[in-house]
């Protein structure tokens, strides 16, 4: 056991939290190097914690489900992991307002079941079942229907967080337009758990239309896959999302959903349909929303603007050589997901990263076995401006560097 978690630390915690919320890590413990783990039910509860890992200088990785925490680089040094999963409760649905307020640990698909009800949604749409409202927002992840709703930093309109030393901060409202501190909740997406622990978190939904249709076109071109997708994205048809899926060594699949009204959402359908040559389905396909990389695979996110969706496409297809990439992604928006199997060669990853970043894409990995972190940055390169803010904010926040160290961009 670490100097650090001493048996004083251990038994500070079981004061504040009690007995049965405190224990040792074990293997299942998702291996990131922590001797204790602590279970907490709210954010009174994590305040109370972060304060005793203050005290005792302990570093502290939160998790909900545990499905992403292998996302980013490696922590360093880890003493605590502090285990949100019992903070699942959606406090309130302010069905009126659309709005929703739900504890961390809750899962989304569990806020969609509840606001259903209503018929509304939390539209964003998660590639993992049991992805938790703090989770999601510590990655920013987000599913297809982020081309018309918007993504987690647009529908997120209020949170709440413990700071480093235990301090209790909120930002935003619950209202939708109440915007103050707007710009907290933007700092805190995205993070990776490196500023706060988010315990708290209040969204806008919006209503569940009557009716959907997906259109659906498969070439082996990647152009006629780009051309596709921007002919769907310039429609009138106002698609909610327009994805693309090309499994290892497969065509290309573009599909396009489109919602609204009985009727008229097909009438749209069957005109789009017509316009690229595609069919219409009335459910999505079955890779839809999916990751196209499986949990012990390695996982790559690459970007560039949506109007350059034909050259990424191709330049993917030309410098992966022999490794069997899977894409996968919002060809609408210009985000696209790479899976390759678990065996893939550590070496010929990092080439294959390192030449999209030298085209000038966006290209981080989401997620990859220790052996492809050891070969590559998985957040490469960034500019000096940039990561002085970076740096400079982890500063503010959190200043003795305690929060999930070393996760972020730049070591931070």
């Amino acid at each position: 056991m670490p100097t650090k978690t001493t048996e004083a630390a251990h038994d500070a915690l079981v004061a504040a939290l009690g007995a049965d919320h405190v224990r040792a890590a074990n293997d299942q413990d998702h291996g990131i190097g922590h001797s204790l783990v602590a279970a907490v039910e709210g954010t009174e509860q994590a305040a109370a914690a972060m304060k005793v890992a203050a005290e005792h200088q302990l570093r502290v990785v939160p998790k909900g489900s545990g499905s992403k925490l292998d996302w980013g680089a490696p922590p360093r040094d880890v003493d605590l992991l502090l285990d949100l999963s019992p903070a699942n409760e959606v406090v309130e649905h302010a069905a009126g307002d659309l709005v929703v307020h739900a504890l961390a640990g809750t899962p989304i698909a569990e806020i969609n079941r509840t606001v259903r009800s209503g018929g509304q949604q939390l539209a964003i749409d998660q590639p993992i079942d049991s992805a938790t409202v703090g989770g999601v927002i510590a990655t920013a992840n987000s599913g297809p229907c982020r081309h018309l709703f918007g993504g987690v930093r647009d529908l997120l309109i209020g949170i709440t967080v413990v700071l480093a030393d235990g301090t209790v901060t909120t930002a935003g409202g619950k209202v939708v337009k109440n915007v103050a501190g707007y710009d907290l909740c933007k700092l805190y997406t995205g993070s990776f758990g490196t500023l706060g622990v988010i315990t708290e978190a209040v969204f806008r939904l919006h209503p569940v239309a009557d009716e959907h249709r997906w259109i659906t076109v498969t070439t082996d071109d990647a152009a006629a896959a780009a051309a596709a997708a921007d002919t769907i994205r310039h429609s009138q048809a106002m698609p909610t999302a327009i994805e693309v899926d090309r499994p290892a060594g497969g065509p290309f699949t573009v599909c396009g959903q489109v919602e609204g009204r009985p009727s008229a959402t097909h009438a749209r359908a069957l005109e789009l349909a017509a316009e690229i040559g595609g069919d219409v389905v009335d459910q999505p396909p079955q890779w839809w929303g999916k990751h196209p990389f499986t949990p012990d695979g390695t996982g790559l996110r690459v970007g560039a603007e949506p109007t350059g969706m034909r050259d990424l496409l191709g330049a993917v297809e030309q410098l992966a050589g022999e490794l069997p990439v899977s894409v996968r992604g919002a060809i609408g928006l210009g985000v696209l997901h790479l899976g390759l199997p678990a065996d893939s060669d550590p070496t010929a990853i990092a080439r294959l990263t390192s030449r999209l970043r030298d085209r000038g894409d966006y290209a981080v990995l989401e997620r990859a076995p220790r052996e492809v972190l050891q070969a590559v940055d998985p957040w490469g390169p960034i500019a000096a401006g940039p990561l002085a803010l970076m740096r400079r904010t982890k500063d503010q926040f959190d200043p003795q560097h305690r929060l999930a160290p070393g996760r972020f961009v730049g070591g931070i």
